[in-house]
């Protein structure tokens, strides 16, 4: 049951996937930045699946974990593509789960298919996180070099050595949500910690205020970091989903 499927996308990239077969919606996870499919509240998931009977589908992003990509040309837009692309390769409805980044892919792709998007689950959502957190947060000389030679050089604890781009900073300006309306009639259920230093949580604050059409429910969870993983956190995650179902 945990085999490796891949899903082929038109340009010949592959995305890895695992899936649990259940029944009702399919439960989809959408991890975040340089996160892959066995992150702790992946796994949760994975677990609730078996136990509860759901259908469940986690993957990891284009050029991240067992997926195909070369990271440099990775953008929002090509994790958004994939994500409808996975939308459109299940069938019935499906229940978007995004964490971090995976929030604003979760997001973008309901609006790209929503009347396939039964209830939406958000994890410290990052929309438009380049341009609002990740940018400003950049020291002075890796933005210039950025500018200046098309990317740079990222060692950071937990995430690695990794390359950011000038692409994927200018690509990522025809995403941004939080600049107008983000019309969803699907409830969506935000989970926040009170306590996260990587995403604030008056970033879930402003999506609440820009979010239209449906019921909208933000749980600001005190104490809780941009992890989210301690078990009575992944319990409220499980929860948040199943009343979904």
């Amino acid at each position: 049951m945990d085999d490796v499927e891949r899903l082929h996308r038109p340009d010949g990239e592959t995305l890895a996937l695992k899936r649990v077969r259940g029944a009702g919606p399919t439960v989809l996870w959408i991890g975040g930045f340089r996160s892959d499919m066995e992150g702790t509240k992946a796994l949760a998931l994975d677990a609730a699946a078996r136990e509860r009977g759901w259908n469940y589908v986690r993957y990891d992003h284009f050029a991240h974990g067992q997926s195909s990509g070369d990271w440099r040309q990775a953008t929002i837009g090509r994790w958004r593509e994939d994500a409808v692309g996975l939308i459109d390769s299940l069938e019935g409805p499906v229940i978007p789960v995004g964490s971090s980044m995976g929030g604003w892919v979760a997001l973008l792709a309901t609006l790209a298919r929503p009347d396939r998007v039964q209830g939406l689950v958000l994890v410290n959502p990052a929309q438009d996180f380049t341009e609002r957190l990740m940018w400003p947060g950049l020291a002075d000389h890796i933005r210039q070099a950025i500018v200046r030679d098309g990317e740079a050089l990222i060692v950071e604890e937990g995430l690695g050595e990794y390359v950011l781009t000038r692409r994927m900073f200018e690509e990522a300006r025809d995403w941004l949500l939080l600049d107008g309306a983000i019309e969803i009639a699907a409830p969506v259920h935000i989970l926040q910690g009170r306590a996260d230093d990587v995403v604030p949580w008056r970033h879930a604050a402003a999506l609440v205020e820009r979010l239209t059409g449906g019921d909208v429910r933000l749980d600001l969870i005190e104490g809780g970091d941009h992890r989210l993983s301690a078990p009575a956190e992944l319990e409220r995650l499980i929860d948040a989903v199943d009343r979904n179902r």
